[in-house]
């Protein structure tokens, strides 16, 4: 409800001929769009930010992406927090729910938290882009300070929205551009509970939860293996990589890695890599980013959790054992439901759209998992689809913000108790 009350409110705020450059507001599907992407910090466009959408507009959208990266139940646990100077019961426990809080006296903390970090992190890129747009690309001082508050929201946020027309591309060999927006998009993706771990043990591994070990190392191999893969397979591209300096094309292959991790922004043509690229970035779309965070997909968590029950299951061992310690059996389950209604939507998704548009299946695939991973690169299709097949991306982002397990039991209301356990039988498996 919070989140599609968001949505309808900057529906509305974007369809005022205010919020629109030229005569005229927005039409619906235009302002739907825009502000579900904002909201779910994906970053898919069907109109040009910079030049569609006026200042007023594009502050509406910069609202919704922080509004949408925070979470409305914290948002609106803040406001409470402020307002009242105290939570009810079902506050806390919502917004235990939303950022992992460990439990009911931690909330009023990790709330403070998670806006305090949000806004230092956001100051710092702020403060290191700032100087760039101003002395290097000579902007004017309110024009610098704009876009740099406005990318610098937008990365950490992993919403991916750029105040360029070719979104990031002018950068493409720019360290002092790209790098710190890599650097919010990584600490955007890590989840506010490992941030804040870190925080108060990053010199004290041993200190270190289950949770932020399988973030870490996750991140790590992740970001290692998508800047490998993505470098390699374009290396030679004329299209993209291939008229770059051989730093320009390392610095490159990092850059998309990273937005791989549910970000958005591009400094290539996305829609001239090669079809083997796309397949390897739709994988690591697909598996996202961390917990809690700002970042969508199934999340490296769930990932690394199935590859542990794969393993303890093809060495014949009976409990997962993951860094000393035994994963609930509970945890196997929510694993197993996240990915399979995952795989379901995704699947649904690129149907509908080769059926309502007649794609391929690779930039079909491609725009249905950058939806529903909320990531928001784009083979450059999405602008020219259908009004009924934008209005099945919509879905899907939604639908990928919110998470598949939440949907799942908002729809099933509550947990049926069965007083009685059935005799066991075991099926052939492989």
């Amino acid at each position: 409800m919070g989140f599609g009350s968001a949505v309808a409110v900057g529906t509305l705020l974007l369809m005022l001929p205010v919020s629109k450059t030229g005569p005229g507001g927005a039409g619906f599907m235009e302002a739907l769009f825009t502000a579900t992407s904002a909201v779910c910090v994906t970053g898919l466009t069907v109109v040009d930010t910079p030049t569609y959408w006026s200042g007023f507009g594009q502050v509406v959208i910069m609202l919704m992406i922080q509004l949408g990266g925070l979470g409305i139940m914290i948002f609106a646990a803040l406001i409470g927090l402020v307002l009242a100077r105290k939570l009810t019961v079902r506050s806390r426990l919502n917004t235990a729910a939303e950022v992992k809080a460990s439990g009911l006296d931690d909330v009023r903390g990790m709330v403070r938290g998670i806006v305090l970090i949000s806004l230092i992190v956001e100051a710092a890129v702020f403060v290191l882009l700032l100087p760039r747009f101003a002395l290097h690309y000579e902007y004017g001082l309110g024009k610098a300070a704009w876009h740099a508050l406005f990318h610098a929201v937008s990365s950490f946020n992993n919403a991916g929205f750029a105040l360029y027309t070719d979104n990031l591309i002018g950068f493409v060999e720019d360290p002092f551009i790209c790098l710190p927006i890599c650097a919010a998009i990584i600490l955007g993706g890590l989840g506010f509970p490992v941030i804040m771990q870190l925080r108060k043990h990053l010199r004290q591994p041993l200190h270190w939860s289950m949770n932020t070990k399988l973030v870490i190392w996750g991140t790590v191999i992740l970001l290692v293996a998508g800047t490998a893969y993505i470098t390699a397979l374009e290396w030679n591209n004329p299209d993209t990589f291939g008229k770059l300096s051989p730093w320009g094309r390392l610095l490159a292959g990092f850059f998309h890695s990273v937005q791989t991790r549910t970000a958005g922004f591009n400094s290539v043509d996305i829609g001239a890599m090669r079809d083997e690229t796309w397949l390897g970035m739709d994988i690591l779309m697909f598996i996202g980013a961390g917990p809690a965070g700002t970042g969508g997909g199934i999340k490296v968590t769930t990932f690394a959790v199935l590859f542990f029950i794969m393993v303890t299951e093809l060495r014949g061992e009976g409990a997962v054992n993951i860094f000393g310690k035994r994963l609930s059996r509970a945890v196997h389950r929510q694993a197993i439901t996240v990915v399979l209604i995952a795989v379901a939507a995704v699947i649904a998704g690129a149907a509908l759209l080769m059926i309502l548009t007649g794609e391929n299946l690779d930039r079909a695939m491609f725009e249905t998992v950058s939806a529903f991973a909320t990531v928001g690169l784009s083979t450059g299709i999405t602008a020219g689809l259908s009004d009924a097949a934008q209005l099945v991306l919509v879905i899907l982002m939604f639908l990928g913000r919110l998470g598949p397990l939440t949907l799942g039991s908002a729809i099933a209301l509550r947990q049926r108790r069965i007083l009685y356990e059935l005799p066991k039988e075991r099926p052939a498996i492989g």
